[in-house]
């Protein structure tokens, strides 16, 4: 997606990045984003609800519109019903995947390095 927006913008046209991983839209650089605090495969709401996923939209292009320099990450006010705790043991599963497994440590020590 990052690649995507980086050719859109070399040709001229404006792009924002509606993510739930705002700290590697930090450390990669986007052109605008807007960050969402949403389960992993639901950037702009809950299914089926458009009231939610137009507010998002709305908030993006609120980014697009006032962003005044490159880099520029806005936390959206949205928040998920049912609070962080509830959907994310609804969302991950019990056990890690494999990759996953195999480079926890390296996630760690990365998530670790970013919040320092």
């Amino acid at each position: 997606m990052l690649v995507l927006a980086r050719l859109l913008e070399a040709g001229g046209v404006s792009t924002v990045l509606v993510t739930n991983m705002p700290s590697w839209a930090d450390v990669y650089g986007v052109p605008r984003a807007l960050a969402v605090e949403f389960p992993f495969g639901h950037a702009l709401g809950l299914p089926d609800d458009s009231l939610m996923q137009t507010r998002v939209i709305r908030q993006a292009l609120n980014v697009l519109g006032q962003a005044d320099h490159p880099n520029t990450i806005v936390d959206s006010s949205l928040v998920w019903p049912g609070g962080q705790d509830e959907w994310r043991r609804r969302w991950q599963p019990r056990d890690p995947s494999p990759l996953i497994a195999t480079y926890i440590d390296e996630i760690r020590q990365a998530r670790a390095r970013l919040s320092t």
